[in-house]
């Protein structure tokens, strides 16, 4: 399976001290299986910090996720309520219950798998978070979004499964 990252830097050695917390699935590096998905994840980067679009190519054996040595988190491609309660779990910088399994801010997994919370996820979220809408309505909501995928690895365990392919600049 062939992984990309983009950015706005070629990614040399995947340093995990360098993730940025309060991420939809925790600290980690994230990757896509989409290709434009991660060309406008580098656009996006550039318009904020500047630069030329790079696309970091991974390879990855197609049964990664069927790894029995690896915690394997994977809420698939349809948002659900487990997902989105995991989601904003791990972006709240206040939230104190990270032994839960609804979040990982903890790395208690070394991959997670599923839907990107998009800008229009996020203004759910924060609806349902104050009390505008429940958790039912939101549930409802959410099932109308169109939504990417990703792949968010945790762990040194995890990054030694992927394989630097090649670089792509915009």
């Amino acid at each position: 399976m062939i992984l990309y990252h983009g950015s706005n830097v070629e990614v040399k050695d995947i340093n995990l001290k360098l993730c940025k917390p309060f991420r939809d699935f925790g600290k980690g590096f994230y990757l896509t299986n989409i290709r434009t998905q991660a060309e406008n994840m580098a656009k996006r980067v550039v318009r904020i910090k500047g630069g030329k679009s790079v696309l970091n190519v991974y390879e990855i054996d197609d049964d990664f996720m069927k790894n029995k040595d690896l915690n394997i988190k994977d809420f698939s491609s349809i948002p659900t309520e487990e997902w989105a309660l995991f989601v904003m779990n791990n972006r709240n910088r206040y939230f104190s219950d990270i032994k839960t399994p609804l979040c990982n801010q903890d790395n208690k997994y070394d991959i997670v798998h599923g839907p990107v919370a998009n800008d229009a996820m996020a203004t759910l979220f924060q609806q349902y978070e104050q009390d505008f809408i429940d958790l039912e309505m939101l549930k409802k909501r959410m099932t109308y979004k169109e939504l990417s995928m990703q792949f968010s690895f945790h762990t040194a365990k995890a990054i030694s499964f992927l394989h630097k392919k090649e670089v792509i600049y915009g």
